[in-house]
């Protein structure tokens, strides 16, 4: 028998969930997360559930892990030093950069501006040039270049970036300049922009490449000391990353190309409801993923995430293709607090995280936080992680009453419940940011919530919003790591080329797209999928003649028969997605901008679980009663333990579902109906 192993890192706690690849049992472990060694919680976790499945280490075919160290080294400011070579006259790209100023109409004064990931005194430059066609315009002064890499060695830098004007036209001065840092500074790993972002717009070329410079070295240490650790365990199998797009990468190919996992933990989730919701009967659906830290939201179309080009992580927005996961600073361990000029409730984007956590979790937390506020409300039950965490109730009170006493609230529970009415208004406002500020109504789609807190707050959610069903997934708190089991290989090739749709004919887009196809093979191949098992996609981004943006569409290879209608249906396909997105079009003619080719290997073969019909009636699974606040009083909720629901059982509210990683809230006016597949579909009663 053999098992793949999926691994999700959170800011608050660990996740894993083993998989028999042969029956699709499962067996799921929850562990707080080691921000010191991110290994040490994994290693733990493993440990944990393979002792729970009866397993040996070595059975363990494959680890697919989500991982948010690179995120946390952007956010922590704890990357690399970084070495910036330019082309003569472009030293200060990145303290240029774009004249974007966020904030409202005096933000350009009170605004800090982020210092750059490669410092100006670690910026040289190099005498050499390519021309937007790739011809040589100015030869490359190796002797100049060998010299300005022998200051930077001076200087102390951790890692080291390539980007020259037009690379991503012609890459060979970049290349060679590479050859040379090899020579100059062994040991030093080099990012040359035409492999990690061989497009145009020489800014954020630029930033995307010094960001992979600047997480590199602590990645490639992470990664190579997690592959160790899992070796020395007795597991050979081979170790995989999520990348930001919700593919896997060897973690060979993700240590050379980290900028790619800077969503690397949220599109696990992603991913995850995508194959949940499949199950349970819906393809559109929006997901909330809230965790200890923060809250992350989606958009799903058919089954298929919406993917942006840009990738935004704190203050910084690098070109990485990613989930369009947006993310807002909500979670169980948000804390709540009242500004003394203003006296108003305010809740994060502060978390208590790991450690100290929640006053409930009796780890020297004293503010306090949404997870206190559910405790106080009587939501959660009085242990979480199965057993692993003990709740305090009395302290959570104390914590939450501190509110009380700062506001006119005349109770600890009027407290509790004003901070979680505003926790559900900030998620609600990023949901309306991959919704209705994309043009999308969100009562056309269902509600994936998941995340070890996403569960209590998921039926509020769907009242904001009106989408139903509201969809509780088997195994909430892990679904990240799930979603990283049963994900596949992918990679992605992608090349500039503007022309305009009168200067290109099918033919020459066709050969391009067999070229970049090819070249993304070659890695999904060398990851150990065969060509026969290989699907691709193709996509384009288009603007008009004049425009200043881009807008991306998926090619339809199908109308590149050699009819001559394949430019006409990518025509129409810009002009219908850009109708939806700025309800106008223009007479100006369409133009080409950047192709790209998408390599996707197999889903893996995880057999599906379905659970025993067992009618409408739940009193087998109902444990008890137990008093919740809701809506000003206090009010009797039936408890029920969701491993003993069945198929078609009915959950009518006020009720609590309990399990081992999450725990979920049905309000009153609602049921939660129990899917074959395992999960919980909330909807109005009267609907």
């Amino acid at each position: 028998m053999s098992y793949r192993l999926g691994v999700d890192v959170g800011g608050t706690f660990t996740d894993i969930l083993l998989v028999d690849e042969a029956s699709g049992r499962t067996w799921r472990a929850k562990t707080p997360s080691t921000p010191q060694d991110q290994s040490v919680g994994v290693l733990k976790g493993i440990e944990k559930v393979c002792g729970e499945a009866g397993i040996e280490l070595r059975q363990i075919a494959q680890v697919l892990h989500g991982t948010t160290i690179a995120t946390n080294a952007i956010l922590e400011g704890k990357g690399a030093r970084v070495g910036l070579v330019t082309t003569d006259g472009f030293r200060q790209v990145l303290q240029i950069a774009r004249s974007y100023v966020p904030g409202g109409l005096a933000g350009w004064i009170i605004w800090p501006k982020p210092e750059p990931l490669a410092d100006l005194q670690d910026t040289v430059e190099v005498i050499g040039r390519m021309g937007a066609d790739g011809s040589e315009v100015t030869p490359l002064d190796e002797d100049g270049a060998r010299a300005a890499l022998r200051r930077l060695k001076g200087r102390g830098i951790e890692a080291l970036t390539v980007s020259l004007i037009n690379s991503y036209a012609n890459a060979a001065h970049e290349v060679r300049v590479q050859e040379l840092a090899l020579e100059e500074l062994p040991g030093i790993q080099v990012s040359i922009s035409s492999q990690v972002l061989p497009e145009m717009r020489e800014y954020e070329r630029t930033l995307t490449t010094v960001a992979n410079s600047y997480v590199q070295p602590q990645v490639s240490r992470y990664l190579a000391n997690l592959e160790g650790k899992l070796r020395e365990g007795g597991i050979d199998g081979p170790l995989y990353v999520l990348r930001s797009d919700g593919g896997l990468a060897s973690a060979r190919v993700a240590a050379a190309n980290p900028v790619s996992l800077l969503l690397s933990g949220p599109a696990g989730g992603v991913t995850g409801a995508a194959w949940v919701a499949e199950q349970a009967g819906f393809r559109d659906f929006l997901t909330f993923d809230m965790g200890g830290t923060s809250t992350d939201v989606a958009l799903v179309q058919d089954l298929k995430p919406r993917v942006g080009r840009e990738t935004m992580v704190g203050h910084l927005k690098v070109r990485a293709t990613s989930v369009d996961v947006r993310t807002v600073g909500a979670g169980g361990g948000s804390i709540a607090h009242v500004p003394p000029l203003t006296r108003a409730l305010r809740v994060g984007p502060q978390s208590a995280g790991a450690a100290p956590g929640p006053a409930a979790y009796g780890t020297d937390g004293v503010e306090p936080t949404v997870t206190d506020a559910n405790v106080v409300l009587g939501y959660l039950p009085s242990s979480l992680a199965g057993g692993e965490i003990t709740l305090d109730v009395e302290a959570a009170r104390t914590a939450v009453q501190t509110i009380a006493d700062s506001t006119d609230l005349d109770s600890a529970e009027a407290a509790a419940a004003g901070i979680v009415d505003i926790v559900n208004e900030n998620m609600l406002g990023a949901l309306r940011l991959v919704s209705v500020q994309q043009g999308f109504d969100p009562r056309d789609f269902a509600l994936v919530a998941f995340g070890g807190a996403g569960p209590l707050h998921a039926n509020a959610l769907g009242r904001l919003t009106g989408a139903w069903p509201v969809i509780i997934p088997p195994s909430p708190g892990v679904l990240c790591a799930y979603g990283d089991a049963t994900t596949s290989v992918k990679d992605e090739a992608a090349r500039t080329v503007v022309r305009r749709f009168s200067q290109l004919t099918d033919a020459e887009l066709t050969d391009l797209l067999a070229e970049l196809a090819a070249q993304a093979a070659a890695t999904v191949e060398a990851d150990g999928v065969p060509p026969e098992q290989h699907s691709v996609e193709y996509s384009a981004d288009l603007r008009y003649h004049g425009q200043g943006f881009e807008v991306p569409v998926v090619v339809s290879v199908d109308a590149f028969d050699g009819k001559g209608a394949g430019l006409d249906s990518l025509r129409n396909a810009f002009d219908a997605e850009h109708e939806r997105l700025f309800s106008f079009l223009l007479d100006n003619e369409q133009e080409l901008v950047t192709v790209r080719a998408t390599v996707t290997g197999p889903r893996p073969a995880v057999a599906l679980t379905l659970l025993e019909e067992g009618g409408p009636d739940a009193a087998a699974a109902q444990t008890g009663t137990t008093p919740v606040w809701i809506d000003g009083d206090h009010v009797d909720a039936a408890l029920y333990d969701r491993s003993l629901l069945r198929a078609g059982n009915v959950v009518t509210g006020p009720a609590i579902v309990v399990e081992m990683d999450s725990t979920t809230l049905v309000l009153p006016g609602y049921a939660a109906t129990v899917h074959a597949s395992g999960s919980l579909l909330i909807r109005p009663l009267e609907g």
